[in-house]
């Protein structure tokens, strides 16, 4: 546990130094944020600063560097699985800044990119004698066995929770608090539940200790997050972020946990299929605006709503973990 508060410490400590040298290289590079039209309350934000999610990914890949260890393979994975989906968020964050314009790559490019990296670690899953094919149950910590049918799920898992912290990210501190929060939560839990399993154990130790780095990295970054907002995680941050939860929940196997401890995650996406399946069917709107958080944001400023959002997931995640206690 020491490694793993170190880690959080020395990362937070990086990103708080390399924030103002990368946003001030953003700046110059006049790589800013073209806002939505339909987001009245954001106009004063176009030009602010975005690719910030590589402040994140940066401070985060020397935290894992600097505490190298043995038996290190799956906290490599979300390391690594972080490092590729934030490759595809700088692509389509670049092309939007390139083109002036708040679309970059096309859905099915994106779609493409993010399948393609989910099949990859879907397969390692199926064929590592560290993860398998095994699901957790909750608070129960028993494991049922899916065969070869994880493969599939666990693409349209990486689909579904990266897409998710994707939507979050649309208020200052939302997405980077919010993240920050729910990895906290799940490493604590997988420090209660440990492991009979020597060499598995050193595994999910790793994975701590690299998931606290991203908490540091994340906590470091805020600092110039929080509204105003100086930089924006853009969607090299969010999609960064959304792989490496991904990865987290599915190499120790806990993927049904995030429906607790990320519960705002999946509010959130619920509020916009309801919302355009409302529409299609009854040509009726049931929130003002989606993700819902902009529906918060019209009559609620957007701090509040991002402090409210963050307090939720704290306490949800303190609920969770005295279900292991």
């Amino acid at each position: 546990m020491k490694l793993a508060i170190f880690n959080c410490l020395l990362c937070a400590g990086i990103s708080l130094l390399i924030s103002p040298i990368i946003i001030k290289w953003l700046k110059r590079l006049k790589f800013g944020q073209n806002i939505l039209v339909y987001v009245e309350q954001h106009k004063g934000k176009t030009g602010t600063p975005t690719m910030g999610g590589m402040i994140v990914i940066l401070s985060a890949v020397v935290g894992f560097f600097a505490f190298w260890k043995k038996n290190n393979m799956l906290a490599s994975i979300c390391i690594l699985s972080m490092v590729f989906f934030g490759v595809l968020g700088f692509l389509d964050d670049f092309i939007k800044i390139k083109f002036k314009h708040n679309e970059g790559l096309k859905p099915y490019q994106k779609m493409i990119g993010q399948i393609g990296i989910s099949i990859i670690i879907s397969i390692f899953v199926y064929n590592s004698s560290l993860v398998g094919d095994g699901v957790v149950i909750p608070f129960v910590n028993k494991v049922v066995s899916i065969g070869w049918w994880i493969i599939p799920f666990v693409i349209v898992y990486y689909l579904a929770v990266v897409n998710s912290v994707n939507l979050i990210d649309g208020l200052d501190g939302l997405c980077s608090g919010v993240s920050a929060c729910v990895i906290s939560g799940i490493a604590i839990v997988l420090l209660l539940i440990g492991s009979g399993d020597m060499v598995y154990w050193e595994e999910i130790n790793n994975i701590i200790i690299v998931s606290l780095g991203v908490v540091g990295a994340l906590l470091g970054f805020l600092a110039y997050n929080v509204y105003p907002a100086k930089v924006f995680l853009g969607d090299t941050g969010s999609l960064a972020i959304g792989g490496f939860i991904a990865s987290v929940f599915v190499l120790t196997r806990q993927y049904l946990l995030i429906c607790v401890v990320g519960v705002v995650y999946v509010v959130t996406t619920l509020s916009v299929i309801i919302q355009v399946a409302s529409y299609k069917i009854f040509k009726k709107r049931v929130f003002k605006m989606t993700p819902i958080h902009h529906h918060f944001e019209k009559t609620t400023h957007e701090a509040k709503v991002s402090r409210m959002y963050v307090i939720v997931t704290i306490l949800i995640s303190l609920m969770t973990i005295s279900m292991y206690l």
